[in-house]
């Protein structure tokens, strides 16, 4: 049976996502294609022996309506018989991506193939798809009740953990610190494809905010505390804010993935292998909690313990989804999200899983590390986690 390797990985900036942004400009297709000529040009491989390209991408309206990564296939230049498929898992649509691609390889489906995501949330705005349809139907209220936003989920997790509005506050800002020291350090640069804008060339993420403290943050208002939810949830001291949530921000990330025997006939030095991964749902009323039985499922799945684990990605959807998890989990400090989060750099929805990936490989590179856990909480309760093995 082959095994599934991580050749290369790459990265667009991130740029906030609204009218601008230092990425709003550039179409999602546009952004995608980067990605994938900057793969080839880095390997040197012949793209006509990618047997296909998988991203992931929540927004599949608009710009972003027609299969992008065919698009950013041909737009790349590649030749027109390399297909493409889009992925949506919600927020863990690019990681589901990238265990698509290795289930591929390791059932020898595929020998080779690029596995990202991509998301303009500048030009494709988050919810536009959907409108004012109801997503849920009858049988999903019947059983649980109206279901909430994630902003109300962020609220309802930090409750039962009982996390203080000081604590995310003080989290967020550290994302932003970790963020700011590893750019400076040039730790993203190596990840990073420059993109060519109206306004020259964006090569270094926009959405960092240097400087940034709890003190500052602790001005900002909770966000999610409207009369409607107030009545609801009685219970609840509102502490989420835009602050210490996730960013909304444009952005696209590609990894190319291999069989081992496939990188060795082409003389390629693999940077990581996928040990193995695990995707399951939880309560959609929490929603953000999936991370946490994910997680556990992995490690029995691959054997290892969190002890083995040297960086533990948790995706910084809202604050109170990591300080939760390494309560659970019992995550050092240092060993989660150790170069900042998607408070810090960022959320583009489909992309953020491969974006996620690309980092931690390029973290355990730089440190030494051997093994690496991602996991991502998703709309409707669900989460994906996989485990990673550093080669370098």
């Amino acid at each position: 049976m082959p095994r599934a390797v991580i050749v290369d990985a790459v990265r667009t900036p991130m740029g906030r996502g609204r009218a601008g942004g230092a990425l709003a400009g550039v179409h999602p297709v546009d952004l995608l294609a980067g990605v994938l000529r900057a793969l080839v040009e880095r390997t040197g491989i012949d793209p006509g022996q990618v047997d296909d390209v998988l991203i992931g991408c929540v927004g599949q309206n608009l710009e972003q309506s027609g299969t992008p990564g065919r698009q950013a296939v041909l737009a790349a230049g590649f030749p027109v018989h390399v297909p493409a498929v889009t992925i949506e898992r919600k927020c863990g649509s690019g990681q589901q991506a990238i265990d698509f691609a290795v289930q591929g390889i390791v059932s020898g489906a595929y020998d080779m193939v690029i596995a990202g995501g991509v998301e303009s949330m500048s030009r494709v705005p988050m919810g536009s798809a959907r409108g004012d349809a109801d997503p849920f139907g009858t049988g999903v209220t019947d059983r649980f009740g109206p279901l909430v936003s994630q902003g109300v989920a962020a609220e309802l997790v930090a409750d039962r953990w009982q996390i203080a509005r000081s604590a995310l506050d003080e989290y967020a800002a550290q994302s932003h610190e970790r963020a700011a020291a590893a750019a400076a350090a040039g730790a993203f640069d190596d990840e990073i494809v420059p993109v060519v804008t109206a306004d020259g060339d964006v090569s270094a993420d926009e959405s960092i905010r240097i400087g940034t403290t709890a003190e500052k943050l602790g001005g900002l208002r909770a966000v999610f505390g409207t009369e409607d939810n107030r009545a609801r949830f009685a219970e609840i001291d509102w502490k989420v804010t835009a602050g210490n949530a996730s960013q909304i921000t444009d952005g696209a990330s590609g990894l190319l993935i291999m069989s081992d025997e496939k990188a060795a006939a082409l003389g390629l030095r693999p940077r990581a292998r996928v040990v193995g991964s695990a995707v399951i749902g939880d309560d959609p009323v929490l929603m953000l909690t999936a991370p946490m039985p994910a997680t556990r499922k992995v490690l029995d799945a691959t054997g290892l313990s969190a002890e083995d684990i040297h960086t533990f990605e948790v995706n910084e959807a809202f604050a109170s989804v990591p300080l939760a998890f390494q309560q659970e989990i019992g995550v050092p400090d240092e060993r989660l999200n150790p170069v900042g989060g998607a408070i810090a750099l960022g959320h583009p929805l489909g992309a953020s899983g491969a974006r996620i990936m690309t980092t931690m490989i390029n973290h355990l590179a730089a440190t030494g590390g051997r093994y690496g856990l991602q996991t991502m909480c998703e709309a409707g309760g669900m989460a994906n986690a996989t485990v990673i093995e550093s080669l370098v």
